[in-house]
């Protein structure tokens, strides 16, 4: 269920789907690096202004599905025009910033995006661009990251589905929207 907050800024209206905390796994490989599975969990959040704050935490997983070790973590802000063109501005904790610019499909909660801007520390592994598609289907959030080194053509390296997290608030505030009119057996509601 996409829900749209009262006190959202009317702007971010077309990008209420990825409000929400989600959690879920995904796959990550790239050349050079640790082919693994890995467990995500990602945060948008808002404040009334026109921008939805993002955080990111991936982690790989043992074959059980256990967490062994933190594998990247992202934060940024996302905007959106009146044309549908998104802008994203990233920070990852391995010494990277991007500016990342796009559209949302029309008429459906679909994002493409590519890096227009790279700036790396020193420490930073070598990287130079990349493009992903974030999606809502059948109420789950999936994205697909390719990433570019100055070594490695554009190639998709990271996808995940991502479930959105329900919490007690989440079901206290839906149990108060109901309708006082409920039909007592439930049953008759569906008639």
């Amino acid at each position: 269920m996409i829900e749209i907050p009262s006190d959202l800024h009317k702007d971010l209206v077309p990008l209420a789907f990825l409000l929400g905390n989600w959690a879920g796994a995904g796959v990550h490989d790239f050349p050079g690096s640790e082919k693994c599975n890995f467990g995500q969990e990602v945060s948008f959040t808002h404040d009334g202004r026109d921008f939805l704050e993002y955080r990111s935490h991936t982690w790989v997983l043992d074959k059980d599905g256990n967490k062994v070790r933190p594998l990247e973590s992202e934060t940024g802000f996302w905007r959106i025009d009146a044309d549908r063109k998104v802008e994203v501005t990233m920070t990852r904790d391995d010494g990277v910033i991007e500016i990342w610019y796009g559209e949302m499909a029309d008429k459906k909660p679909q994002i493409d995006l590519v890096t227009d801007a790279v700036a790396r520390t020193p420490a930073s592994a070598p990287y130079s661009g990349g493009k992903r598609l974030y999606g809502y289907v059948k109420s789950d959030l999936m994205w697909v990251g390719e990433k570019q080194t100055p070594e490695v053509a554009l190639r998709p390296y990271m996808s995940a589905q991502l479930k959105k997290v329900v919490t007690p608030e989440d079901v206290e505030r839906w149990a108060k929207a109901l309708p006082d009119d409920m039909p007592d057996d439930g049953i008759a509601f569906f008639k």
